[in-house]
């Protein structure tokens, strides 16, 4: 009788002990965010420390209720210590993206809110976490990608640098003067609003085919206006070309005699 006594005060002592620790630990992550809220630190290394100093207490807090029953917490320990190694030999690749999200946040090849492409997938970063990092694609799909396989892939980060090329090639007919093509296509493309004077637009004639020249058409612009450029552009030479009557480019075909 008296041992159910005692394993029913240690059973609420434990559950008290439970809801008191819960409580203690969300006010400290909360005064942790506080701190945090206004300080110049990326926001993934908040969220960093924030899930660190989380899993830790309630670590701890555990480790006390297991006091509380008195179960010994160093052979415990042990024997955690003995079961992580375990999972982590089983769990290799979750151990080497938690390192390669280390190294993300480290070295900062990105951050949160960058457009970039990594392991072959293209889109904003939304979220970098302790295992994954999180794109939202051109489409609108949430991507999520080891950062593993992140880290060691290459790397694209359109967002690094303050402006970015338009790259468009636009095949001429053989009949039509490619200066005065190029001359009315720079005058068109450097109107398109968001082009950016410094540098210039390039309008080069970069191959010779058997239709005729083909242009390189390449306006500069800030990487927010980046795609609204890309499609005034094919408009503008649409409309150009349309407006001086240059005549469609013809297929060449190769002619065999039977």
């Amino acid at each position: 009788m008296e041992t159910a006594v005692n394993l029913g005060l240690k059973a609420m002592g434990a559950i008290a002990l439970w809801f008191i620790g819960r409580w203690v630990i969300g006010l400290i992550g909360r005064a942790i965010t506080r701190a945090l809220l206004h300080n110049a630190m990326d926001r993934t290394i908040k969220t960093w420390i924030g899930s660190i100093v989380t899993i830790g207490l309630n670590i701890f807090l555990v480790i006390a209720i297991l006091n509380v029953f008195g179960i010994e917490t160093t052979s415990l320990a042990a024997l955690v210590a003995a079961a992580g190694l375990a999972v982590g030999a089983a769990w290799s690749g979750l151990l080497a993206n938690f390192a390669a999200g280390v190294f993300l946040i480290l070295f900062k090849p990105f951050k949160v809110g960058d457009f970039i492409t990594a392991a072959g997938v293209t889109g904003t970063v939304t979220e970098i976490g302790m295992f994954a990092t999180t794109l939202n694609t051109l489409e609108n799909v949430r991507t999520i990608i080891g950062n593993n396989a992140v880290s060691t892939a290459i790397i694209q980060n359109y967002s690094a640098n303050p402006y970015r090329a338009v790259d468009l090639r636009v095949q001429l007919a053989a009949s039509v003067s490619a200066d005065d093509a190029m001359a009315l296509l720079l005058k068109s493309v450097a109107a398109i609003p968001n082009v950016i004077a410094n540098p210039a637009p390039v309008i080069e004639i970069i191959e010779f085919t058997e239709s005729g020249p083909k242009l390189l058409v390449r306006p500069f612009c800030h990487n927010d206006h980046y795609w609204q450029v890309v499609y005034d552009t094919h408009k503008a030479i649409a409309a150009t070309f349309g407006d001086a009557g240059f005549p469609q480019p013809s297929v060449a075909r190769a002619v065999k005699n039977v």
